[in-house]
């Protein structure tokens, strides 16, 4: 079915949001519900598929052309789309990287508008907030080198004359420059504060792929990052909702976060010792897998 429904979406157009979202979702589906044998097969399918590609890229491009309106009220289809054509695109990179196959068209994204998409997201509704950091863990897990990526900068896409010499930071940073990545942290940071459990998800795993990004590049950044006042802020307004706020997994997986980068001006021994309470005296058996997961990271963290 691979190939029929590949080549049918190779020959739409974005706008036919009734035949292609459950065609890409088809796609993306193919992708995740096979056996390893099977997947590789059907990455080398839809990655030797030049129409689907191209079709896809403008699918991605609508992210950042098209209106939103100002109070979505539901996931328009055109959202809907724009998910769909995230996700399958994650996934590509993904594969493509683990099976090394073979890319015979290329995506080419503008890392300023991808960035864009989630600093200055407007009215964006959550699930495509998800989707567009499903996205960018992706890309960050490979250092921006996916053989299917071709990134570029907006100061330089049109060919702009090159700017002035970058600091240091920037220089190990890149093609990330570190003024996005703290408007990139502080846009993250209000997502948690909307406390919708989806997006706090989304965020705290695009947090944790951020970091790992950052320390590899230059360690001195990464601890300089993950040690910045405001994380002290942001962790006291979660902690100080319900009682039970403290056992949730994503509370959990960022408190590991800053005590993993050793941020003692964030976590201190008050709140490590108020999260060892709190599982002292939680019934463990009866906890959720992910809270359950979550609490392990953090023990052996500590």
């Amino acid at each position: 079915l691979l190939f029929p429904v590949s080549n049918l979406c190779g020959k739409c157009r974005p706008r036919d949001t009734d035949l292609l979202q459950p065609s890409l979702n088809f796609l993306y589906w193919s992708l995740h519900q096979t056996t390893p044998c099977s997947q590789q097969r059907a990455v080398a399918v839809l990655l030797s598929n030049v129409s689907l590609l191209e079709l896809l890229q403008k699918v991605l491009e609508c992210t950042w052309t098209r209106p939103f309106p100002s109070e979505p009220a539901y996931l328009s289809p055109e959202d809907a789309l724009l998910c769909s054509g995230w996700l399958l695109a994650a996934s590509l990179v993904i594969y493509q990287h683990r099976y090394n196959a073979e890319v015979h068209q290329t995506l080419t994204l503008d890392l300023t508008e991808v960035l864009n998409a989630i600093i200055f997201r407007k009215k964006k509704p959550v699930l495509l907030l998800v989707s567009i950091m499903q996205f960018l863990r992706a890309v960050l897990r490979q250092n921006f080198s996916s053989s299917l990526l071709v990134i570029v900068i907006q100061n330089t896409a049109q060919g702009a004359t090159q700017p002035q010499p970058s600091p240091l930071e920037d220089a190990a940073l890149h093609p990330l420059a570190m003024q996005q990545v703290f408007s990139l942290l502080v846009s993250l940071q209000n997502l948690l504060v909307h406390k919708d459990l989806l997006l706090s998800q989304a965020v705290v795993a695009c947090l944790e792929t951020l970091l790992e990004y950052l320390y590899v590049k230059n360690q001195d950044v990464a601890l300089h990052v993950a040690s910045q006042p405001w994380h002290r802020f942001l962790l006291l307004t979660l902690l100080n909702g319900d009682q039970q706020s403290v056992l949730q997994p994503e509370i959990l997986r960022l408190v590991t976060l800053f005590v993993r980068y050793q941020s003692s001006n964030v976590i201190s021994q008050k709140e490590i010792s108020l999260i060892l309470r709190e599982a002292a005296e939680a019934n463990l058996p009866e906890l959720p897998e992910a809270t359950s997961r979550a609490l392990h990271l953090f023990l052996r963290q500590v």
